[in-house]
């Protein structure tokens, strides 16, 4: 890996380099201000603005070297940032909340992007949920002599307690477990599962929801938004050490805050810098029709996000992932946000 110099991007060539080279520019600091800054990001489309920062030069502007590692999955930045190998990560609020949760000096500093998911079926059940509403699990039950079958990522993931939520609360059908077969499917996979017939239905995120509605056999039976609105998906979370460093943590925001405005004035070119990014069978042309979906919704205004993140919170606990909720103001940190906007 070749540091280019200062307020430069460097891209690491694996999880191990790039640790070694964060943590040689933490000890070597003195105390002093931060010279180095490891971000993490989950390639996924609901974390646009690390895109448009990568590719527009954004993260030059910031004062301290970026280094940026990419990582498969929230579980596996939650095990890295805990051991003090990252410093910022753009990943699921509910790996924040793991995180916060198990004592970790951190604190949201932005959200990334909101009411990020669709629930996707069969046309043969999204028939019968305009005809039966709640009902239609009952029914489905009682027609096919079992459950319908949910396709989705872990429990405790940000689309598994949103799908938690519009079972228990907003249809009132009882809890998840009772009421449907939930079959542990990652967002790749969700299009390949549900076109073979493996699954009924699927919570996933864009651009996979678009992906599965251009199949005539299948559509939309809710969206996300309008189960728990402004509920948040992805954020910016970073450690107390990036937090104290106002002249680190104000730049990010800046920069995340301009992602954002970019993303809503040029939105297919922000899609573009995510399909480049991305990769895995994510085209450009898919990342342009995705972002005109309901699902691609992109903010950095935390408090957009506060209420929702306490109820998911609720949930998250109640999976077990973490001992008990977390009061909103020890896991966003706001400061560098309000001070920008005044």
């Amino acid at each position: 890996m070749v540091q280019i110099s200062r307020r430069r991007l460097i891209q690491g060539a694996s999880v191990t380099m790039v640790a070694t080279t964060g943590i040689a520019g933490c000890l070597g600091r003195g105390g002093g201000s931060l010279d180095s800054v490891t971000v993490a990001y989950v390639p996924i489309y609901p974390n646009m603005q690390h895109y448009v920062m990568e590719q527009e030069n954004y993260y030059e502007d910031i004062p301290a070297d970026i280094i940026v590692e990419r990582f498969s999955s929230g579980p596996s930045v939650v095990t890295a940032f805990a051991s003090g190998d990252v410093d910022v990560a753009l990943f699921g609020i509910t790996p924040a909340m793991v995180l916060v949760d198990k004592g970790t000096n951190a604190g949201i500093l932005a959200a990334n992007s909101k009411n990020g998911f669709r629930i996707m079926s069969t046309t043969e059940l999204v028939d019968l949920y305009e005809q039966e509403g709640p009902n239609t699990f009952e029914r489905f039950e009682k027609e096919h002599g079992r459950k319908i079958r949910f396709g989705g990522p872990p429990a405790g993931s940000v689309p598994d307690i949103v799908l938690r939520y519009w079972m228990q609360e907003d249809l009132d059908v009882g809890e998840m477990d009772s009421v449907i077969t939930k079959v542990k499917v990652s967002p790749a996979m969700a299009v390949q599962t549900i076109q073979s017939g493996d699954i009924d239905a699927t919570i996933i995120q864009e651009p996979f929801a678009t992906v599965i509605e251009q199949d005539n056999g299948y559509g939309e039976l809710s969206w996300s938004g309008s189960i728990l609105k402004n509920h948040p998906v992805t954020v910016l979370f970073a450690n107390q050490k990036v937090i104290d460093d106002r002249a680190i943590s104000q730049s990010l925001v800046e920069q995340h805050i301009s992602a954002t405005e970019f993303t809503a004035e040029s939105p297919d070119t922000a899609a573009g810098h995510a399909a480049s990014v991305i990769g895995s069978g994510v085209s450009e042309n898919l990342a342009t029709e995705a972002v005109d979906s309901r699902a691609s919704a992109f903010t950095s205004n935390p408090h957009h996000i506060t209420d929702q993140a306490a109820t998911m919170c609720k949930f998250v606990a109640n999976v077990g992932n973490i001992e008990e909720p977390i009061a909103t103001e020890n896991l966003f940190a706001y400061e560098s946000y309000d001070a920008i906007q005044g």
